[in-house]
């Protein structure tokens, strides 16, 4: 990520975080984001990591690639539970890129937790989106997004 930081940290035995630099540049990206990515990226709560729709601490829990060419990729997060009232959907429209880079460093987690994310402006007028997670990185780039907190599909029994 360009702003965010999102870092094991061995000294502290956890995670660093901050999207302290990422909010201070995130006034003049805005312009330049298509609408949903600028909506998501600028909600008041997106980064205050005590509100219900932060999206630290979310669980990975489906992700759905279209099949039909269309360019739409659908990630869901399931709510932590002592944090989230409701998870969250993104889909993304016109996706370009998609890649899941795994780590494989932190085994003993359950699932993929978000750690933070950010949302830039592509060179076509897209956005990138990049999501690092626990033990994984999250790149899309598409033309734009949707994100919706709701509660998350039930995927105990897909495995």
């Amino acid at each position: 990520m360009k702003y965010v930081e999102a870092a094991w940290d061995d000294d502290h035995q956890g995670f660093f975080t901050d999207a302290t630099a990422y909010l201070a540049a995130l006034p003049e990206l805005e312009g330049a984001l298509p609408p949903g990515a600028r909506a998501f990226a600028s909600d008041a709560d997106h980064y205050r990591r005590n509100a219900v729709r932060c999206v630290k601490d979310l669980e990975l829990s489906d992700i759905r690639i279209a099949t039909d060419k269309s360019g739409t990729l659908t990630l869901e997060f399931a709510p932590n539970q002592w944090k989230h009232e409701t998870g969250l959907r993104i889909v993304y429209q016109g996706v370009v890129h998609f890649a899941i880079d795994y780590d494989h460093e932190i085994d003993w987690m359950r699932s993929d937790a978000v750690l933070l994310d950010e949302l830039l402006p592509a060179d076509d007028g897209g956005c990138v989106h990049e999501i690092a997670l626990t033990d994984a990185t999250i790149t899309v780039r598409a033309r734009d997004l949707q994100a919706v907190w709701a509660e998350a599909p039930d995927t105990a029994g897909a495995e």
